[in-house]
């Protein structure tokens, strides 16, 4: 956690396009520091004001903290998490929005499984992306030239995106209502798992060329995801690595985890992808209905 590693959230930025939106096509980034508003509410009801935001760390890892400072340092930047996740998952609510939080370690193929899965798509429902890294608008410009509006969050020394940072890029992206928003966190195993985005759905990639045991080894982050997508399955004839040890692991952490295997390079799996995205945004849209 935040807490714990220490990250800092000064440098966080939305890159926009020209027209203020980062949309395919725009021409010349601009960026807006997320934490130089005013007091006033956005269009959203999320709250202008960044001077009580979560990010603002009290460095527990330094010497001389204690234990118990540090436990409720944690606690206090995760309770504030979760309000801002709350409005988020209202604000979804209120524009039927399909909210994804595609979560994994750097390297594991999320932006190209997201393209692939775009291109998929695109015939049946509107896609929208939020893209979370340290640094570079490389990842929103692929997914711009797939065909999806995106837009990109820089968090700096940040390892992962929180819900205060989602809820002002719903401003800037204006999602069209009824549609899909793919959230691509910043790649890491550790704290984007205890951070709600007020997401639908968590979906965690995992690459075969990581290893059977990384379930294990970060169980928080499997523990909270509804699917898990093994990627990079055209490897497998020139890697020494079990699939059935490793869906084993991830079941072992979560016995409710749904599995599929994938190939962003050969585009197998990905129309069972679309497929499982496709029924889990009608599921979401009947329950609401349901009232």
């Amino acid at each position: 956690m935040c807490a714990v590693c220490g990250c800092g959230q000064a440098e966080v930025v939305l890159e926009k396009g020209a027209a203020g939106v980062a949309r395919p096509g725009a021409s010349g980034p601009a960026e807006e520091h997320v934490h130089d508003h005013g007091d006033g509410l956005g269009p959203h009801g999320h709250p202008r004001d960044h001077a009580d935001h979560a990010h603002n760390h009290d460095h527990a890892h330094a010497p001389g903290v204690s234990a118990e400072r540090m436990v409720r340092i944690e606690q206090d930047i995760l309770s504030k998490n979760d309000a801002f996740a709350r409005d988020n998952r209202r604000a979804f609510a209120a524009r039927r929005l399909f909210a994804l939080n595609l979560v994994s370690s750097p390297g594991s193929g999320k932006t190209s499984l997201l393209v692939k899965a775009i291109e998929a798509l695109k015939d049946r429902m509107k896609v929208y992306v939020i893209e979370g890294d340290q640094q570079t608008s490389s990842d929103a410009e692929r997914i711009r030239a797939a065909g999806a509006p995106a837009i990109q969050i820089n968090t700096g020394k940040g390892c992962h995106l929180d819900a205060h940072m989602v809820g002002h890029a719903l401003e800037t992206l204006d999602p069209s209502d009824g549609s899909a928003l793919f959230i691509e966190n910043v790649g890491n195993l550790v704290c984007p798992a205890a951070f709600d985005l007020g997401e639908a759905r968590r979906v965690v990639v995992l690459s075969v060329t990581e290893g059977e045991d990384k379930p294990l080894k970060y169980p928080d982050m499997f523990a909270t995801a509804d699917l898990m997508l093994l990627n990079k399955a055209d490897l497998l004839p020139h890697l020494d690595f079990d699939v059935g040890k490793c869906l084993a692991n991830a079941l072992r952490i979560n016995p409710n985890l749904q599995t599929l295997t994938v190939s962003a390079k050969t585009g197998e799996g990905v129309e069972a992808f679309a497929a499982w995205i496709e029924a889990s945004a009608a599921r979401q849209a009947a329950a609401v209905a349901r009232g």
